[in-house]
């Protein structure tokens, strides 16, 4: 071997051997860097449950890495945290604030998205489930380090402000967290209810103060912009509030609940063919209570379907007795916007009917302005089901609400009722005469029945009978009446008024 060969070979091999160093080196960082980062993400999981998400999995490490995400799914989610958010839940927010009682400054702030819901009905829990996680990142980013957020459940979440905010910081807030996510390709508009609370006017202990917050999230729902604070004095409220809630279920199980029926009269003909089904609530604990009381309460509380089938089926065994009995009239049952959302809310109705052997145009459905149009495509496509199977529709307190003339035209309705408020001082009010007789024309001229609600006196009756009104309905001809009583004055009912 001559010399420029050896020195060649000496030179191979140094080369072969740095490689090796440099390869082995390489692997073993690269080894280093993907244990380090499976280890940060799993010192997390006592905390915040999320899954595995590391780079680059080396492939001697593929088996651990699949073993290792397959056990974090099966195990239950840290105590006080929420599995889906990684967020503390409301067990873990009340740990978290009882260390650091007494907490008598700064603001509790709770949000939730409006008819969240809707977005389960129609896309889905796995959809939901994707909402909820970006709009818990989406809150984050206005969380710093000394604030707390929490879960508190499916679409509540919670921020624990150091320093109060004033009304234009939390409209601005309230505007951040409303701008659209997109989730699989879809935009979705979000809007967001807030109640808050000031703690250093109303803090008290945790459970109290979280007590306040979900009543200032009440009020929220029903005010014009979403946003209500905790009011002094709401506690009492709350819990008659509470009551009447908790209580409804028994009240149906005891028979606390009635239903009574308020006759209308045929302007043209005379007597009755048509009544209208009122609810009606004599509680054991509370006493009377109106139905303008309740039924909003249920509403919120996500009860007011069961109220719904229970109306419609005493209704439907009702008519079944006074069909047996001879009396044969049409019974109007009034429906929430709940009630208006629900894919199967026709083959409810016929199902009660077919049970009852009834036929469909013994049943009339009442829905208002208000509630046709907070969907109108989705209510009109529900009511042109409920037309089609030959049950009647009718907008109630017709002219109190917002709809345009232009989906008037257009709604699969039989009849409408003109609201009481028309006939303040009709006798002597000329203008007020001439908007119900354009009212009036109005409907008759889109081929719809008239009722006139709220008539007492029988000058108003007769003023009305000049406008070609074909129903009316009110004290001057019957108050409602339970079924009993409507039974015994059935002959009276069906005698013409004299004028």
């Amino acid at each position: 071997m001559s010399a420029i060969e050896y020195y060649w070979v000496i030179a191979y091999l140094i080369i072969v051997g740095i490689a090796g160093i440099i390869y082995w080196y390489w692997h073993r960082k690269t080894d280093a860097k993907f244990l380090m980062a499976l280890y940060n993400q799993l010192s997390k999981q006592h905390r915040n449950r999320q899954p595995l998400q590391v780079p680059n999995v080396p492939l001697r490490y593929i088996p651990l890495y699949v073993q290792l995400q397959q056990l974090l799914n099966h195990l239950p989610p840290p105590s006080g945290r929420d599995k889906l958010t990684g967020l503390i839940n409301r067990v873990g927010l009340k740990a978290k604030l009882t260390r650091l009682m007494p907490v008598t400054r700064g603001m509790f702030v709770m949000f939730d998205l409006y008819r969240f819901r809707y977005v389960n009905d129609l896309l889905g829990f796995d959809f939901g489930d994707k909402l909820l996680v970006a709009m818990a990142q989406r809150l984050q980013g206005h969380v710093g380090d000394k604030e707390i957020l929490a879960r508190m459940n499916e679409d509540e979440f919670l921020i624990y402000f150091k320093q109060s905010l004033n009304e234009t910081q939390l409209m601005a807030l309230q505007q951040q967290l409303q701008q659209p996510i997109q989730i699989n390709d879809t935009s979705i508009k979000l809007q967001v209810q807030l109640g808050y609370m000031d703690l250093a006017k109303h803090h008290s202990d945790v459970s109290q103060m979280l007590r306040r917050l979900d009543l200032a999230l009440i009020r929220a729902k029903s005010s014009a912009n979403l946003i209500a604070s905790y009011v002094e004095g709401d506690d009492k409220s709350q819990h008659r509030q509470l009551t009447i809630i908790s209580c409804f279920p028994r009240a149906i199980a005891q028979q606390e609940l009635y239903l009574v029926y308020q006759p209308k009269y045929n302007v043209v003909g005379g007597g009755c063919t048509h009544v209208e089904a009122l609810i009606r609530w004599n509680s054991s604990e509370l006493g009377p209570i109106s139905p303008g009381e309740f039924i909003p309460l249920l509403e919120c509380a996500g009860m007011i379907s069961i109220l719904s089938h229970w109306v419609i089926e005493q209704v439907c065994l009702q008519q079944k007795h006074w069909r047996d009995s001879g009396i044969a009239m049409q019974v109007a049952v009034n429906l929430a916007i709940d009630d208006l959302s629900n894919s199967r809310l026709c083959e409810h109705l016929l199902s009660n009917l077919i049970s009852c052997g009834l036929s469909p145009e013994v049943l009339a459905i009442e829905v208002t302005e208000s509630q046709l149009m907070t969907d109108m495509s989705r209510t009109t496509e529900i009511l042109s089901d409920l037309k089609r199977a030959g049950i009647n529709v009718a907008i109630d307190d017709f002219g109190t609400g917002h709809s345009s003339l232009a989906y008037l035209k257009q709604l699969p309705i039989d009849e409408v009722k003109i609201d009481r408020a028309f006939l303040d001082n009709i006798e002597t009010d000329a203008r007020g005469q001439q908007l119900l007789n354009s009212a009036v024309g109005l409907a008759k001229g889109l081929g719809f029945t008239v009722t006139v609600e709220g008539v007492e006196t029988t000058p108003v009756f007769k003023l009305l009978n000049t406008m070609n009104v074909d129903k009316i309905q009110g004290d001057l001809f019957a108050k409602p009446m339970t079924a009993a009583e409507l039974e015994m004055n059935w002959r009276k009912l069906n005698q013409k008024i004299s004028l």
